[in-house]
């Protein structure tokens, strides 16, 4: 190949990959049309066909796609001949669409010229009725090294899909049936995801039944646990109202706010929860543009969907649930209502066109999981509850964005840190709901269709989907945020689990979250239960009904270092020792009284040296751990982004092995007052998206909200749990500027504090 060629393939299939279609074809079109260069000419004509589906010009990329099927390779004859297919049934479904009702409002951020079935990178996905063409190339299209040329991929038979990403790591558009069967070391080279389409049971016996009274309980303890955290929090404001209308000058307390909220309280939320099928419907409406949606349009992405809802409708004798659909890219589902005959089930626009068939039919059928358990109920009242709470979040920051007066500013970000901390406090209360209904309803979407396959692929797509509207609205957007706690799959978990199959299989990934024996204690404060455990879950229901599985586990027990787990959970042990420090200081003085030693009944009679017994065995923890937690970042030592799929793989990994590592990349996240906790701060390399935490450092020149959408190199300590995360140490910018953020510091200062704080109590009672 001339030497000219390699740079000009080379970045054209870089800007391919990142979603710069107008400079790749730019760079790709001139080696397409080099009659010298064979190999390199056949590879850009393949990355023109993808370059031209994905920006809308279907008649050029048909163009390149007859002249490919005139190749004397019969592999590319065969994949030109598929794509020609699927282009012109995408020409054709796309004249037809368009005399379709749909039933709702297009969304902004679509893109006009994408297929109907655009989903995250390279999957073999087999999508419903419309498959099309429109891919965004991912960078394993054709893998080159800086000192190789590089060489005509063998074009595969694939039966499913090729991927698309929005900027890099790579995510891609399905197309249906575009090539045939191929290895997973084809589909690596190639550029898609490998998906085994494992297929569902044509003939299965029942399950046995899940003993439900856990999630009943657990329902039920939600709802007591929210009722108490609302009364506490009403009682606090009533109180500090009526405190602050004291001390006011002609101002009387109000005698209302005295009176004892719990009954009224019980009452409202009753009510709430009869009602909240009709309210829920005018909130979604005017906060997020929720429509009506046809079974006929439904019909016609998913067929099998319809079937479904009808079939398990009859059989349990109720009403089909009301369909509603919002217009946004995120691919997500949720269930709200109060009875079987009032259900809704909304799905997203982002997920009928990410998904196949049987996989929309599956997920159609998780929801009435939801609703056969009565769950649904209770996940309605919280998110009538808390979505005003967030939609006033978002307005309060929107207000405090708008103000230029620091003076006014700062009051305006502390009032919308209050309500957030609002929102996160209602939201809690159902955390442990939230991961245990997710594997009743799992199971019976299973048993509905017999197809937990189906449900494996259509958990990974929603993540890669949800990851890629993150990477390209470059922000947590309000909707995955308000509506996490009822969707399938948590967008802080579709991070790194969406972006990560282009260096690394699904099996690698999720090893951790199957094989590690502590990771259960690292979903405390998660809304999802952890992936992999999930996936296992349906590949037993697999196994059980003798199918292949989508994806394969292998059985090795992780070897993790007790004293490891030990020393991650130091702060939180110092707190039973504590308790038993108290008992023994407790008996020595009875014994000191009983002997009439010591006279201290002042003190022992006071439970509240309890307390501080606690607070001083929570600090000696914290001060035990701090130094392994926090360890020097060596350069000798530093990790980079090559390094990151090899972490993420680690089963046996635990947050307290404190990775340093050095990465560079793009940072995103939510700019102005709404980030101000640096709640949305997610880091994006080559490698795919990891969630930061990020300490405020005060007095520093920079703020960490100043270099969000720009490329940065972040210095800090990558952590394996149940979200993989980066504890910040510096963020810096290419010209230089650095933003400190100190961990170690803050957690000193937290230990001392506590100690201090325990020795007080403890010593005055």
């Amino acid at each position: 190949m001339p030497s000219h060629a390699k740079p000009s393939l080379e970045a054209g299939l870089v800007a391919l990959k990142q979603g710069n279609y107008q400079t790749a074809i730019a760079q790709l079109e001139p080696i397409a049309s080099s009659q010298s260069n064979g190999t390199a000419s056949l590879q850009a004509q393949v990355g023109l066909v993808m370059a031209f589906a994905r920006t809308g010009e279907v008649p050029k990329a048909i163009a390149i796609s007859q002249n490919l099927i005139e190749s004397n390779n019969p592999q590319v004859q065969e994949w030109a001949t598929r794509a020609l297919e699927h282009l012109t049934k995408r020409k054709k479904t796309e004249q037809e669409s368009t005399n379709v009702e749909t039933g709702f409002v297009a969304f902004e951020n679509s893109n006009p010229d994408s297929a109907p079935d655009s989903i995250p990178d390279s999957t073999p996905v087999t999508p419903p009725e419309t498959p099309t063409l429109e891919e965004k190339p991912d960078d394993r299209i054709i893998e080159t090294k800086s000192n190789e040329t590089p060489s005509m991929v063998p074009l595969p038979k694939l039966k499913a899909t090729v991927a698309t990403p929005p900027p890099p790591p790579p995510l891609a558009t399905p197309l249906n049936g575009f090539m045939g069967s191929v290895t997973r070391t084809q589909a690596k080279l190639f550029g898609v995801i490998y998906w085994r389409q494992a297929q569902r049971a044509r003939a299965w016996q029942p399950l046995r039944k899940p003993k439900l009274i856990p999630l009943r309980l657990l329902s039920a303890g939600t709802f007591i646990a929210l009722f108490w955290v609302m009364r506490e929090m009403l009682k606090l404001a009533m109180g500090f109202i009526n405190q602050t209308l004291v001390k006011l000058p002609y101002l009387e307390p109000l005698q209302l706010l005295y009176h004892d909220p719990t009954k009224l309280l019980l009452i409202v939320l009753v009510i709430l929860i009869g009602v909240s099928p009709w309210l829920l419907d005018l909130l979604l409406a005017n906060l997020y543009g929720q429509r009506e949606f046809s079974k006929d349009v439904l019909n016609a992405h998913s067929r099998e969907a319809v079937r479904v809802l009808q079939r398990c409708c009859q059989q349990r004798h109720w009403p089909l649930p009301k369909l509603r659909i919002l217009p946004t890219a995120a691919p997500i589902i949720l269930t709200y209502g109060s009875l079987p005959r009032n259900a809704r089930i909304v799905v997203s626009q982002g997920l009928l066109e990410q998904l196949a068939d049987d996989e929309i039919a599956i997920i159609y059928a998780t929801q009435l999981g939801h609703i056969a358990h009565w769950d649904f109920a209770v996940m309605s009242l919280l998110l009538l509850v808390t979505l005003p709470i967030h939609k006033l979040y978002q307005q309060v920051s929107e207000l405090g964005d708008r103000i230029s007066a620091k003076i006014w500013r700062w009051p305006v970000a502390i009032l919308a840190t209050l309500i957030y901390g609002v929102w996160c406090l209602l939201t809690g209360t159902a955390l442990w709901l939230s991961r245990l209904r997710l594997y009743y309803s799992d199971r019976v979407a299973a048993e509905i269709t017999g197809n937990p396959n189906a449900l494996i692929r259509a958990l990974l797509k929603i993540a890669i989907g949800v990851a890629a509207d993150i990477q390209k609205e470059e922000e947590t957007s309000w909707q995955l945020e308000s509506l996490n706690l009822l969707t399938p799959v948590s967008h802080q978990q579709s991070l790194s689990l969406g972006t990560i199959a282009s260096n690394l299989s699904f099996e690698s990934f999720l090893k951790w979250d199957t094989a590690n024996p502590y990771r259960q204690w690292f979903t405390i404060n998660n809304s999802h239960p952890l992936m992999g455990d999930r996936i296992e879950r349906l590949c037993q229901i697999a196994r059980h009904w003798h199918l292949d599985t989508e994806l394969h586990f292998a059985n090795e027990p992780s070897k993790v270092k007790r004293q490891s787990f030990l020393l991650q959970i130091a702060p939180w042990l110092g707190i039973p020792l504590g308790v038993s420090f108290a008992a023994l200081v407790w008996l020595t003085w009875q014994l000191a009284f009983a002997l009439k030693f010591l006279n201290l009944k002042w003190i022992y009679e006071d439970w509240s040296f309890i307390t501080g017994c606690l607070l001083i065995g929570f600090s000696i923890g914290t001060l035990v751990r701090i130094n392994s937690f926090f360890p020097d970042i060596k350069p000798a030592t530093v990790q980079t982004d090559d390094s990151l799929p090899n972490l993420l793989s680690d089963p046996s990994a635990l947050p307290i092995d404190s990775i340093s590592v050095r990465l560079v990349g793009k940072l995103l996240g939510r700019q102005g007052t709404s980030n101000s906790l640096a709640q949305d701060l997610i880091f994006q390399s080559s490698a795919g998206l990891v969630k930061l935490h990020h300490i405020s450092w005060l007095g520093q020149s920079v703020n960490h909200q100043d270099l969000i959408g720009r490329q940065i190199i972040v210095t800090g300590w990558f952590r394996r749990g149940a979200t993989p995360w980066i504890d910040i140490q510096t963020l810096q910018t290419q010209s230089g500027k650095t933003i400190h953020s100190p961990h170690p510091i803050w957690s000193t200062f937290l230990a001392v504090a506590a100690q201090a704080w325990g020795a007080y109590v403890f010593l005055t009672g």
